[in-house]
């Protein structure tokens, strides 16, 4: 199954979208950031919501808990 992290890089290039580009909207550091896509640690619910409504997709995708990409 894949997670959170794997899902964020996805839908990071997909957008040709840098882990420096995400950490300033997630108003964090880079290396921070590449824990969050590392899996290392993990992040506020706003933080969820607000990644789940730039790139339009659902939260429980974006976490791994479904394979239905888009919002309902």
């Amino acid at each position: 199954m894949v997670g959170f992290g794997e899902r964020m890089k996805i839908l990071r290039k997909e957008k040709n979208l840098t882990q420096v580009n995400m950490a300033k909207f997630l108003g964090c550091t880079e290396h921070h950031y590449q824990k969050i896509e590392y899996g290392k640690i993990n992040i506020p619910s706003k933080d969820l919501v607000a990644i789940a409504d730039y790139f339009d997709v659902s939260i429980d995708w974006l976490v791994g808990r479904s394979e239905i990409r888009e919002r309902r």
